[in-house]
C-alpha cells in the first residue's frame, strides 16, 4: 500500500478520493463473491461481508460502474508491425514500410487493425504518440521505437499501471486463493515469480539493467509472433474470443535499508527454501 499512497501523495489524490475507490472495490469483490444471494438480501450480505454500514453499501451499489477503457488503435498497431510474421525481416520487424500500396504496406497494416478508421488519421496518431514518423519525400513510414511507453501522457501512463500491476497482482491472489485441477507442475495456475538479490554494489546494478532488458527483448521477439499467429487462428476458425493474456517482467532496485514492511521476513524464507533444497 504504501507505493499507491506515495503515488497518491505525488499527483494530489486526497486519503477521501482514495478511500472512495477502495470502499467501491470492496462492494465489488463482495457482489462477485456473493453472486448467488437474492437481490433483497445483497445489501445486508455485502455489509456483513465488507463491514461498510447498509446505507454505504446501498450508496455504492447505486452508482454506476465505469465503463471499460477502449482500445487504443494507435498502440494496436504498433503492436502488430513489431509482432506480425509478415511484416518481419531477417527475424526483426521491418524498419520502415511504404506508406501505401499492397502489403506490407502502412496503409494495409492499418486496414488489418480497422477498417472504420482512415489510415491517414492512424498514421497521424502514431506519429504524435512518437512511434513512427512520416517522410513526405521517400513517401514512407519510419519505425521509432521498439517497446511503447507513452512518456508524458499521464492518463496512458497510468493506464499501464493500472493494467500491468493490476494483473500481475491477479495472478498472484488467483494462485492463492484458487485450488484448480487447471494448475502446472508448481501447483500454480499462473506464472508469478521473481529472482531476489541483495549486498548488490551501484555498479553491479548498473552491469544487469541491460542485461535484463535484453532479456525482454528476447521473450517479447519470441512470444510476440505466436501470440498474434494464435489471434489470427482464432479470428480464422470463429473460436470464442473471450480469454485475455497478459505476459510482463518487472525488475526493481533501491537500498536495502528501505524494505516494505514483511517484504523482507517473505524474501529470507524463500531463501533458506532455496538452500534446503540445494543441500
Amino acid at each position: 500500500m504504501v507505493p499507491l499512497a506515495q503515488l497518491a501523495v505525488a499527483h494530489g489524490l486526497r486519503f477521501g478520493e482514495l478511500d472512495e475507490l477502495l470502499r467501491g472495490a470492496f462492494v465489488e469483490a463482495a457482489r462477485d463473491a456473493h453472486a448467488d444471494v437474492l437481490p433483497h438480501r445483497a445489501v445486508s450480505r455485502v455489509s456483513a461481508a465488507t463491514g461498510l454500514n447498509r446505507r454505504e453499501v446501498a450508496r455504492l451499489m447505486r452508482m454506476d460502474s465505469p465503463e471499460p477503457a477502449g482500445r487504443s488503435l494507435a498502440t494496436e498497431l504498433f503492436t502488430r508491425w513489431l509482432s506480425d510474421p509478415a511484416l518481419r525481416l531477417c527475424g526483426s520487424p521491418r524498419r520502415f514500410l511504404a506508406r501505401q500500396g499492397p502489403a506490407p504496406s502502412f496503409e494495409s497494416l492499418a486496414q488489418s487493425v480497422t477498417k472504420d478508421v482512415h489510415p491517414r488519421t492512424l498514421l497521424e496518431e502514431v506519429c504524435r504518440l512518437g512511434l513512427a514518423k512520416f517522410d513526405e519525400r521517400l513517401d514512407i513510414v519510419l519505425l521509432q521505437r521498439d517497446a511503447f511507453v507513452p512518456t508524458g501522457d499521464e492518463k496512458r501512463m497510468f493506464g499501464f499501471v493500472g493494467s500491468n500491476v493490476g494483473d500481475h497482482l491477479r495472478a498472484a491472489v488467483d494462485n492463492v486463493l484458487n485450488e484448480s485441477p487447471d494448475e502446472d507442475a508448481a501447483g500454480t495456475r499462473h506464472l508469478e515469480q521473481a529472482l531476489f538479490a541483495d549486498e548488490l554494489s551501484p555498479e553491479s546494478i548498473g552491469r544487469m539493467r541491460p542485461l535484463i532488458k535484453q532479456q525482454w527483448q528476447a521473450v517479447l521477439k519470441e512470444l510476440a509472433p505466436v501470440v498474434q499467429k494464435l489471434i489470427d487462428e482464432d479470428e480464422a476458425r470463429g473460436r470464442p474470443r473471450k480469454q485475455r493474456l497478459r505476459v510482463g517482467m518487472y525488475a526493481f532496485n533501491g537500498p536495502m535499508d528501505v524494505v516494505p514492511r514483511g517484504a523482507a521476513n517473505s524474501d529470507q524464507a524463500v531463501i533458506e527454501s532455496v538452500r534446503r533444497r540445494s543441500k
